[in-house]
């Protein structure tokens, strides 16, 4: 069995690679080790080999793990990338450093009242539906002007956008529209890029990739 600590070390080592290649800085991208399913114990080697960014897909699952793992690694950031239902907003200000899923206006509306009420302002995403996927989270690629100005208007803090591309097609594509709608729309962060491309997404401009079965191996 590879130990926590040489896949990270593979996964850091290709995403330095990728960066060499695409003449980017190191610093550009954050490896985001994507936790979801995975019990406290199968995060700590990763903690102890020095990974401090994890995603989690569900607020009730992360609130079940984080707060003890936190009080042993403090300055942990923890990143939500499932889909947020607009009666967990609070939960999720409370407990998140960033969200990577904000892809309507009830949910821009429900993190705005609870970011007011927390006095906390959490970096977002805006989840793109970059495929047009109708089973899948995100906003139309044609709304996506409106949704931006709404989360602007409230004082949702916009870092970026995320993608997930459709399963079993190159996703370079899809990749370089994300990047081109960021671009468009003065946005640094691109979202998007997991175990079995990231690497491609680092070289049409990542800046955050969601790692997990390349750090965990198989789902818990």
């Amino acid at each position: 069995m590879e130990s926590a600590a040489s896949r990270l070390f593979d996964v850091r080592q290709r995403i330095a690679h990728a960066c060499q290649v695409a003449d980017r800085k190191l610093d550009e991208v954050t490896l985001v080790a994507i936790s979801k399913t995975h019990p406290a114990e199968a995060i700590e080697p990763l903690l102890e080999a020095g990974q401090r960014v994890f995603g989690e897909n569900r607020v009730q699952e992360a609130q079940g793990k984080w707060p003890a793992l936190r009080e042993r690694w403090p300055g942990t950031e923890l990143h939500l990338v499932g889909s947020l239902q607009s009666n967990k907003a609070e939960d999720a200000v409370a407990l998140f450093d960033c969200i990577h899923s904000l892809d309507r206006p009830s949910l821009v509306a429900a993190l705005a009242r609870a970011m007011d009420k927390a006095g906390r302002r959490v970096p977002c995403f805006v989840q793109i539906d970059i495929g047009e996927e109708p089973q899948k989270g995100g906003c139309a690629i044609g709304d996506l002007p409106t949704l931006l100005a709404q989360a602007r208007d409230a004082g949702i803090p916009l870092v970026g956008l995320m993608c997930v591309p459709p399963l079993g097609i190159e996703p370079a594509p899809f990749f370089a529209l994300l990047d081109k709608f960021a671009r468009d729309h003065g946005l640094p962060g691109r979202s998007m890029g997991m175990s079995g491309d990231y690497e491609t997404a680092i070289m049409l401009g990542a800046t955050h990739v969601r790692v997990g079965t390349a750090l965990f191996g198989g789902r818990g």
